[in-house]
C-alpha cells in the first residue's frame, strides 16, 4: 500500500514538474526599451512566474504588436482573445471607469505618486472595483505617474488666465475639461505627435508629464515648465494593469495568490518610486538646455486651485446621473492621499 501511495506521489510530482505553464499574453502601448517595460512589467511578471513557481509565462507585446490602437486594451482585455492582461491608461478608454477618475480631478494627487497609489489601493474594493468587474476585468493593480505639469512654447505660464486662447493638448476629458474651464482650445494627440504640433505651431502648450522629455527632445520644443510648489501637479492619470476575468477565473488558486502576492502594498510603493524617479532624467534635461522650470509659490497655486474648482463640481454633476456619490469620492480621496503623504 505505501509503495502505491509513493508511486502515485512519484507520477504526480514528477507531472507537475513536468506540465507546461499557463502562457499568457500582456499587451501594452509604450515602447519595450523603456522605464515601464524594464523596471515595471518585466520585474512585477518575473515575481509572478517566481511566486508560482513557474506554473505561469507571461509574454510581454510592448507597442499594440498584438494589433489595434491604444483605447482598444481594455475592450480586447475585456474579451479575452487578443490579450489576457493589459497595461493602459484608463481615460484612453473613455468614460468606462468614472469613479477612478476621481484621481485624475485637479489636485486630487498632489506630488506623491506613493500617496495616490495607496489612496487608490485603499479605496479600490469598496469604490472603484465593481466599475471594473462591469467590463469583465480583473485588476492586478492601479498606479499613476509623477502628475501633470504644463509645458510651455514661447511663453511662461504662471497664471490660470494666461491660457485663455491657448492650444493645449490634452489627454483626456478630465483634462479636456481643466482647459475648457480656464478658455483654452484643446487638441487631443497621441504622446508621439507632441513634438511635431509644437514645431508647427499648432500646439503651444502640454498637460503631462516631464518624463516625456528626454525621450522625445522636447528641449528642442518648449521654453519652460509649469509645476506648483514642491513638486505639485495640476492633474493626473489612472494606469491600469487588468486581466480579463474569466481567464483569472480560469487560473489555479496558487496561482491566483502568486499574482495577488506580486501586486501588494509594498509593490505599489515601488511603482510610485519607479515613476517619481522616472522624471529626473527630462528634469536634468530641462536644465541642462537652460529650458525655465517655474515653481509656483504658494499663492499662485491658490489660484489655480480657485480657478479649477468649477471642473471637480462639474465632473461630481457628470457621475451623479451614473449614480455615483462624487462628492463622497473627492472627499474620501483627498483624505487618503493626505494619509499616506504623512506617513
Amino acid at each position: 500500500m505505501k509503495k502505491t501511495l509513493l508511486l502515485i506521489a512519484l507520477l504526480f510530482f514528477s507531472f507537475t514538474a513536468s506540465a507546461e505553464p499557463i502562457k499568457l499574453i500582456l499587451h501594452h502601448f509604450f515602447v519595450p526599451n523603456d522605464v515601464p517595460q524594464q523596471q515595471m512589467l518585466e520585474p512585477w511578471a518575473k515575481e509572478v512566474e517566481r511566486l508560482s513557481n513557474n506554473q505561469v509565462d507571461i509574454v510581454i507585446v510592448p507597442r499594440m504588436g498584438r494589433g489595434g490602437k491604444p483605447k482598444d486594451l481594455i475592450p480586447q482585455a475585456t474579451e479575452g482573445k487578443v490579450a489576457d492582461i493589459v497595461w493602459t491608461v484608463n481615460t484612453y478608454s473613455g468614460k468606462l471607469f468614472p469613479s477612478s477618475e476621481v484621481f485624475e480631478l485637479p489636485f486630487i494627487h498632489r506630488n506623491d505618486p506613493v500617496a495616490t497609489n495607496l489612496a487608490i489601493r485603499e479605496m479600490f474594493q469598496s469604490d472603484l472595483k465593481k466599475e471594473y468587474d462591469a467590463q469583465n476585468l480583473e485588476v492586478m493593480f492601479l498606479h499613476v505617474h509623477h502628475g501633470h505639469a504644463f509645458l510651455t512654447n514661447r511663453y511662461e505660464l504662471r497664471t490660470p488666465d494666461q491660457l485663455r486662447g491657448k492650444r493645449v493638448r490634452i489627454p483626456g476629458r478630465i483634462h479636456k475639461w481643466i482647459a475648457e474651464e480656464l478658455g483654452a482650445v484643446t487638441i487631443p494627440t497621441t504622446v508621439r505627435q507632441i513634438p511635431q504640433l509644437l514645431q508647427r505651431n499648432v500646439v503651444d502648450t502640454v498637460l503631462i508629464t516631464a518624463n516625456i522629455v528626454k525621450p522625445l527632445k522636447m528641449q528642442n520644443h518648449i521654453s519652460a515648465m509649469t509645476e506648483g510648489p514642491n513638486g505639485t501637479r495640476f492633474a493626473n492619470a489612472v494606469f491600469s494593469v487588468a486581466m480579463n476575468k474569466d481567464k483569472w477565473n480560469s487560473l489555479p488558486s496558487e496561482v491566483q495568490d502568486a499574482f495577488r502576492e506580486a501586486s501588494n502594498e509594498e509593490w505599489l510603493k515601488k511603482v510610485g518610486q519607479i515613476w517619481r524617479d522616472y522624471e529626473k532624467p527630462g528634469m536634468e534635461q530641462l536644465k541642462t538646455f537652460r529650458k525655465k522650470i517655474i515653481v509656483l509659490n504658494e499663492n499662485e497655486i491658490a489660484q489655480w486651485e480657485e480657478a479649477l474648482e468649477p471642473v471637480t463640481e462639474r465632473w461630481i454633476k457628470d457621475v451623479e446621473k451614473d449614480g455615483i456619490d462624487g462628492r463622497k469620492l473627492v472627499e474620501k480621496a483627498k483624505r487618503l492621499v493626505e494619509k499616506y503623504s504623512n506617513r
